[in-house]
C-alpha cells in the first residue's frame, strides 16, 4: 500500500518474513537464538525511521518489567552470566518491538493475510523440522556459528545447546529412552510451547483468509503436525491447548456462535483420530513411570523458593546451577514463573503477570473469528508458566499474535460498516489523515478480516422537505402568472453569495404539515455529514460503525438497507454469516 504525504510512511513486511519465515535457515547456521535480537534491531530502526508509532496496550507494563530485569543484573557474579542474561533480555526487548511493529502494520491497513503470513511460514518450518525429528531421530549438526565461537563461550552448556543443533532431545540415563521432537529448539519443552501457541495463530489465518495456495498448505499441515507434536510427550503442551480451547468454547457458548463451536469440535475430533494411531497416552505413562521427572521438578521448585527468600526484590540476575538439587537443571528453570521469580525478583514477576492479565482482558472483547482465536494466546501463555519458560523466540511469537489482536480490537482498523435506515450506499474512505492508523485513499484492498476500510462512513440523504435559500429569477421577458408579492429582505449570508433580485417563490410545505423557516437556509453542498444523532462506537473489527440519518418530524422510518463491503466477513455483531 502507498503512504500519504500527511501520514507516516508504510512499514514493510519483509523483515518479519526474513525473521520468522527463514527460521529453518537460521537454525541450520546455528544463529537461530544468537541472531534473533539482530532482527529486533532492524525492526526498531524501521520504526524510528517512520517517526510516528502507535503503542499497543500493555507497553508501559512491559517496559517496567524490562527496567526491573536490568536492575537485577547487578546481582550477577560471573562474566559469562552477563552474556546469557543479555541474550535473554534481548529476547524480551525484541518481543516488544515485534508487537509494536505488527500493531502498526495492521493499523496501517496492510492486508490481513500479509500480516499473519510470517507466522504461517514459521509454523510450516516448525512442522517440517518436527517431521525431520520423526524420520531422522539421530540427526545433529555442528553449525558455522558454533565453530566461530571461542572455546570459553561454546563450552557453556547453555550456549552449546543453542548453537549445536539436534533434531530430538534424548535422555540416555532414562530407564526407557525415547527421542522427543525438539528442532528447531534445543529442548522439547520449547517445541511443545511453540506448538500450543502457533495452532491458534494458524486457525486465525484460516478463519479470515478464504482463498489461496498458502491457505491450502496450512490446512494440510494441521493434521500432519499431530505426529511430531505427540512425539514430544509434552503434558504442558496438551494442558495449554486444552485450556485455550476450553476458554474459547465457553465464550462461543455464551455468544451462541455455532460456527466457532463446530470448528473447536472438529479440531478435537482430529486430535482424537490421530491419537488412535499414535498411542500418546501410553507413551506419556511409560515416560513418567520410568523417570523421576515429577520428583526432580518438585525438588527444584522448592529449592528455588528457598533461594528467593534470600533475595526477593532483585533475584539473582540469571538461573544458577547448584549441587543441592536432585535434578541437573539450574535453579530458576523448568517454568516461566520460576525463571522470572528467581532471576529478577518478586516485583518483576508481578509486572509479568499483570501484563498477561491485561492483555487477556483486552483481547477478551474480540468477537470476530480471527480475533477470538488470537484471544487464546495470553490464556495459553498464562497456563503453561508453571512448567514451561519462553524467554526465547517463542516470546516473539506471543507478542506477534498479541500485536495483531490488539490492533484489530483497539482500532481504528477492520471496522465493519453497518448502514442504518435511510443510508443507501457507503461513502469511500476519507483522504489521507494525520491520525495514526488511518490508511490513505487508494490503498490496496485487504482480504479476509482486514478487508474493511478504516473509518468508513456513509452518504446520508438530505432531510426531506428542506427549503432552499433562493429561487433563480425567471428568464428575461417572462410574464408573471400570479399577483405580485412583496420582495422580502434577504439577511446577509455568512459567505459571499449572489442574492437574486426576483422575489423568491414560497416552497411547498412538507408532508408533515410544518412550514419551512422564514428566510430559508443555505443549500447543502453535496452529501451532508451525519447529524449528531449518529453513533460511532470505539473499537476495531469487533465494533461496527453505525451511521444514522436524521428523520423528519412525524415521518415513518424508511426500510433498512444494508450493503456489504467487498470480501467483508463480519456482520453487525461481529459474527460471520452462514
Amino acid at each position: 500500500m502507498g503512504g500519504s504525504p500527511a501520514g507516516p510512511p508504510p512499514l514493510p513486511t519483509w523483515p518479519l518474513l526474513a525473521m520468522f519465515g527463514l527460521m529453518p535457515l537460521w537454525w541450520v547456521l546455528g544463529g537461530f537464538y544468537l541472531g534473533w535480537s539482530a532482527f529486533g534491531v532492524v525492526l526498531l530502526g524501521l520504526l524510528v525511521t517512520r517517526g510516528r508509532v502507535a503503542l499497543p496496550t500493555g507497553t508501559a507494563c512491559w517496559l517496567v518489567l524490562l527496567a526491573l530485569v536490568l536492575l537485577s543484573f547487578t546481582r550477577l557474579d560471573r562474566v559469562t552470566a552477563y552474556f546469557t542474561s543479555g541474550l535473554r533480555f534481548g529476547f524480551m526487548l525484541t518481543a516488544l518491538i515485534v508487537c509494536v511493529y505488527v500493531y502498526n502494520l495492521v493499523r496501517d491497513g496492510v492486508p490481513w493475510d500479509q500480516v499473519l503470513r510470517p507466522l504461517g511460514w514459521y509454523w510450516l518450518g516448525v512442522v517440517a523440522l518436527g517431521w525431520l525429528a520423526v524420520l531422522a531421530p539421530r540427526f545433529q549438526l555442528t553449525t558455522p556459528v558454533e565453530m566461530l565461537l571461542p572455546g570459553s563461550m561454546s563450552g557453556e552448556r547453555f550456549i552449546q545447546a543453542l548453537t549445536h543443533v539436534r533434531a530430538n532431545e534424548f535422555n540416555p540415563v532414562s530407564r526407557a529412552p525415547i527421542y522427543r521432537t525438539a528442532a528447531p529448539y534445543p529442548y522439547t519443552n520449547n517445541w511443545g510451547t511453540a506448538y500450543a501457541l502457533l495452532v491458534p495463530c494458524v486457525l486465525a489465518y484460516l478463519t479470515s483468509v478464504r482463498t489461496g495456495k498458502f491457505r491450502v498448505a496450512l490446512l494440510v499441515s494441521l493434521p500432519l503436525s499431530m505426529v511430531p507434536a505427540f512425539m514430544t510427550l509434552n503434558r504442558g503442551m496438551f494442558l495449554g491447548l486444552g485450556a485455550g480451547l476450553t476458554y474459547l468454547g465457553l465464550r462461543a457458548l455464551v455468544r451462541g456462535n455455532a460456527k466457532l463451536i463446530a470448528s473447536i469440535g472438529g479440531l478435537v475430533l482430529l486430535v482424537w483420530v490421530v491419537s488412535l494411531v499414535v498411542p500418546v497416552q501410553e507413551l506419556i505413562d511409560n515416560r513418567v513411570s520410568s523417570t523421576d521427572t515429577n520428583v526432580d521438578r518438585m525438588d527444584l521448585y522448592v529449592r528455588t523458593l528457598q533461594a528467593v527468600e534470600r533475595s526477593p526484590l532483585l533475584g539473582y540476575g540469571a538461573p544458577n546451577s547448584v549441587d543441592t538439587t536432585l535434578a541437573e537443571e539450574p535453579l530458576g528453570t523448568q517454568g516461566m514463573v520460576w525463571q522470572v521469580l528467581y532471576s529478577h525478583g518478586i516485583p518483576a514477576l508481578i509486572a509479568f503477570l499483570a501484563w498477561l492479565v491485561l492483555i487477556a482482558k483486552r483481547l477478551a472483547t474480540a468477537v470476530s473469528p480471527a480475533g477470538q482465536w488470537l484471544s487464546t494466546i495470553p490464556v495459553i501463555a498464562l497456563v503453561v508458566i508453571p512448567v514451561y519458560a519462553y524467554i526465547d523466540p517463542n516470546m516473539s511469537v506471543i507478542f506477534f499474535a498479541v500485536g495483531a489482536g490488539l490492533a484489530a480490537v483497539n482500532g481504528p482498523v477492520n471496522r465493519a460498516v453497518t448502514l442504518a435506515p435511510g443510508v443507501t450506499q457507503p461513502r469511500p474512505p476519507r483522504a489521507a489523515s494525520s491520525a495514526p492508523g488511518v490508511p490513505a485513499t487508494g490503498a490496496a484492498s485487504a482480504t479476509g478480516t482486514a478487508s474493511v476500510p478504516a473509518r468508513a462512513s456513509a452518504t446520508v440523504p438530505t432531510r426531506p422537505g428542506r427549503a432552499t435559500a433562493s429561487v433563480p429569477a425567471p428568464p428575461t421577458g417572462a410574464t408573471p402568472t400570479g399577483p405580485a408579492s412583496p420582495v422580502p429582505v434577504v439577511p446577509p449570508a455568512p459567505a459571499p453569495t449572489s442574492v437574486p433580485t426576483q422575489a423568491p417563490a414560497r416552497p411547498p410545505a412538507p408532508s408533515g404539515g410544518s412550514r419551512p423557516p422564514s428566510g430559508g437556509s443555505r443549500p447543502p453542498s453535496g452529501g451532508s455529514r451525519p447529524p449528531s444523532g449518529g453513533s460511532r462506537p470505539a473499537g476495531g473489527v469487533d465494533a461496527p460503525t453505525v451511521v444514522r440519518p436524521a428523520q423528519p418530524s412525524g415521518a415513518a422510518p424508511p426500510a433498512r438497507v444494508t450493503t456489504r463491503t467487498e470480501d467483508q466477513t463480519g456482520t453487525e455483531d461481529g459474527r460471520e454469516r452462514a
